[in-house]
């Protein structure tokens, strides 16, 4: 929608023009060249094939929305709303009830919603005053030099309140644990003395040891850091001592910080808090951004409180910039892509090539991107897919909730079939200890690809008996659909509209008129259409001339230029991933693709291209990236690995390879299903490192790697925020007015889980336990 200010007036032609459109526009905002809708996904593509009658329920209403020219804008709608009775009869609810305000508050009684508003409010503000109550802890870094002959000593500073001792250090350390027997290591002593209660008890002194072992061919520094209980409130002393082949000195890192809070109490906060995250967001008390964010504030007061409180600059680095760069460089590319009509066109051949059977038509889409995703980042395969399934969804008449569930759960099982499609296999692959294991590259890729093979055979039939009784067809007609559609984007529209000035305000409020008599007419609509849609489209080969004569290429050469830069963005994905000389990140190649994208389209209407940006997902990554790392700072994912492993000792040896493996990919698939797999993986790795190389287990590393990354990536279909892709795809079709609940995913994502995840472990136990591939 384009508006022209010619000396404080709009131009009436233009205006009149996109009132009375039958479509709304894209949900991108106001704005365009010549006086039409920027985006190809918007509305004005569904009219072309329906083209529903006016909205304005009268030939006297639509003269009404006629601007003079010879008068502003502002004071013709109040003239127009003092002497029409049609805007008279809608004034009062335009002016005190906002589209923002109503929607909040519909379905749901005054008292509920004044419980969950004051509910909430208490809650951030008890979570703000314990945050600002202690102040930041900074890490105080001390250099220390030990050697065979020489130890580091020295008396640490004991605190009334404080029940916990965390030690850092950081140099040229292993990331894993118990190492050969001539391994080279520091170890650290942390010794303290009871306090003497009575004058008949004498202090005694305990003490407690942690090994590390050292990687003299690291060139980066790592830091590892471990917590031990200290009871006593008075002295506490500290020794680092080298147990070395040679004599010479090994420079080494070292803080130590003082908590207020035991293991065990940080762990139940840290559940708690997840708890409670899942509760707002399955039962939709606020929106799931919103909801990280208050479990982020909640995580970070419980640090605080704990004694453990982060800075701004910490909290900052904590957030994965690589991610939300690449998700925002490649929405730039969507959104341009979206102007040539090539998801249109997509989207008609997928259709002809479906022949009109609609279960062809979805089980092809979800193949195609579990293979995409594959090779692809699949954050990037929902980014580029969903739009496309969306307009064919619309052009058939489907509801596309359906139908991008399955597609996402798939690309998440596609995903895991190489070590680039997914980020647990990034991190696996890219472990130095275990590329000297034997765990390269292509074996990975090998015995993974095999197993999600096995995983998609049984998946497919099952998705299409989740879905047996369930009518893909909208219940309602075409028309209908289309209109409840647009009345959403266009009230989307005007909520984007800030009324900073008297034009704003003036396009807003007719905006809003505009929704209120599509209100009308849908009303009138329901009463008059009384019938039933056909379970298949029997006339498709009639039909597929007509799409594809109303959905062809609108913009051929923008097209070229999008494929080309599009084509350049995937080859460097694959280049960056494979050839070492390539020192571009995921995020470099997305933002730079996007910069190459804007200068050869010459996009001169930034906003507009903004304006498509998922600002509600970034947003949500961010904070979901600042509470799984407080999460993990409260020692939540370290107490899953730590229970995984006891659990794996307890079991006889001649059954603790089946034992570990079940046990790992299930409590993989459990935690990536409530928790980022991404900070569970990275955790998880050193942890089954260190099982593999305790002397009392002795288990190969590479069956153990396998089931964390089948948990780990399966287990991301687990629920609606368990994986980037789910997140990725319910932003986008929630801007396009197709959002997806939580539980609506949960229905179809967790027998996936089940499935695909019990498929996987018999893959593994065949081929590790029978047949001893290890």
């Amino acid at each position: 929608m384009h508006l022209e200010r010619r000396d404080g007036r709009l131009s009436s032609g233009v205006l009149e023009t996109e009132l009375h459109r039958s479509s709304a526009p894209a949900s991108a905002g106001l704005g365009g060249p010549e006086g039409r809708a920027t985006g190809s996904l918007g509305p004005q593509h569904r009219a072309s094939r329906a083209a529903p009658p006016d909205p304005c329920p009268s030939a006297e209403a639509k003269q009404s929305f006629r601007v003079p020219e010879d008068q502003s804008f502002a004071s013709f709608l109040m003239e127009r709303r003092s002497h029409s009775p049609f805007l008279q009869a809608f004034s009062p609810s335009l002016t005190e009830n906002t589209p923002l305000l109503r929607n909040a508050s519909q379905g749901k009684g005054r008292c509920v919603q004044g419980l969950k508003v004051t509910g909430l409010f208490v809650f951030v503000v008890v979570c703000t005053v314990s945050f600002s109550l202690y102040p930041d802890q900074g890490k105080s870094w001390q250099l220390v030099a030990v050697s065979q002959l020489e130890s580091y000593s020295a008396n640490l500073s004991g605190h009334m309140d404080s029940t916990l001792l965390q030690v850092d250090l950081a140099g040229a350390l292993a990331a894993g644990g118990p190492g050969p027997e001539n391994a080279e290591r520091v170890v650290v002593e942390v010794t303290w003395t009871d306090a003497p209660g009575s004058r008949r008890r004498r202090p005694q002194q305990a003490t407690q040891n942690w090994t590390v072992f050292l990687n003299a061919r690291r060139s980066d520094r790592l830091v590892v850091s471990r917590t031990f209980e200290v009871p006593s409130r008075e002295t506490v002393s500290i020794r680092i001592r080298a147990s070395l082949q040679q004599t010479q000195l090994v420079p080494l890192l070292m803080a130590h910080q003082h908590l207020r809070a035991s293991v065990g109490a940080q762990v139940t906060a840290a559940a708690a808090i997840l708890a409670g995250v899942y509760a707002l967001i399955i039962f939709e008390i606020v929106h799931r951004t919103l909801a990280a964010m208050l479990g982020s504030l909640a995580a970070l007061a419980a640090l605080a409180v704990m004694g453990d409180r982060p800075s701004l600059a910490r909290v900052v680095e904590w957030i994965d910039f690589e991610t939300l760069a690449l998700l925002f460089g490649m929405m730039i590319l969507v959104a341009i892509f979206s102007e040539t009509g090539f998801f249109d066109y997509c989207a008609v051949k997928a259709y002809r090539l479906s022949r009109g059977r609609v279960w062809a038509m979805t089980i092809m889409l979800c193949l195609v991107a579990a293979t995409l995703s594959a090779f692809l980042d699949n954050v990037t395969t929902s980014l580029l897919f969903t739009p496309v399934t969306i307009r064919l969804c619309e052009v058939l008449n489907l509801d596309p909730r359906h139908v991008l569930i399955a597609e996402v759960i798939f690309t998440n099982i596609g995903g895991a079939a190489t070590a680039i499609g997914d980020p647990p296999n990034v991190i696996i692959v890219s472990n130095q200890e275990l590329r000297e294991a034997g765990l390269d590259f292509a074996g990975f890729t090998a015995h993974m690809f095999v197993g999600i093979c096995f995983v998609l055979l049984f998946c497919v039939p099952l998705l299409r008996l989740l879905y047996w009784n369930k009518k893909l067809y909208n219940k309602e007609p075409s028309e209908v659909v289309e209109l409840k559609h647009e009345i959403h984007v266009w009230r989307l529209t005007a909520q984007r509209i800030s009324p900073a000035s008297r034009e704003e305000t003036a396009v807003r409020e007719l905006l809003l008129r505009k929704v209120l008599a599509l209100e009308h007419l849908l009303a009138r609509r329901l009463r008059t259409f009384h019938r039933q849609i056909s379970r298949e489209d029997k006339n498709w080969e009639a039909n597929i001339q007509e799409l594809q004569r109303k959905h062809r290429i609108s913009d051929g050469a923008l097209l070229a230029k999008c494929l080309l830069v599009l084509g350049l963005v995937i080859l460097m994905f694959f280049l960056s991933s494979l050839v070492p000389g390539v020192h571009l990140g995921l995020g470099w190649i997305a933002v730079l693709g996007a910069i190459w994208l804007l200068i050869l389209a010459d996009i001169h209407e930034f906003e507009i291209i903004l304006h498509r940006v998922e600002w509600a997902t970034l947003l949500f990554f961010a904070a979901l990236f600042v509470l799984m790392e407080a999460l993990a700072h409260l020692h939540l994912i370290e107490y899953v690995g730590e229970q995984t492993t006891l659990l794996i000792k307890m079991v006889p040896e001649d059954r603790r390879l089946a034992a570990a493996i079940v046990l790992v990919l299930w409590v993989s698939a459990a935690a990536s299903s409530l928790i980022d797999n991404i900070p569970f993986t990275a955790t998880m790795v050193p942890v089954l490192l260190s099982l593999s190389r305790d002397p009392e287990v002795r288990l190969p590393i590479p069956p153990l790697m396998y089931a964390l990354a089948l948990g780990a990536c399966l287990g991301g279909n687990g629920t609606l925020i368990a994986a980037s892709a789910n997140v990725v795809c319910a932003g986008i079709a929630e801007q396009r007015g197709y959002g997806f609940s939580f539980l609506q995913f949960f229905r179809l994502g967790f027998p996936m889980v089940i499935v695909s995840c019990t498929v996987g472990m018999c893959y593994l136990l065949v081929v590790h336990v029978v047949m001893g591939w290890s």
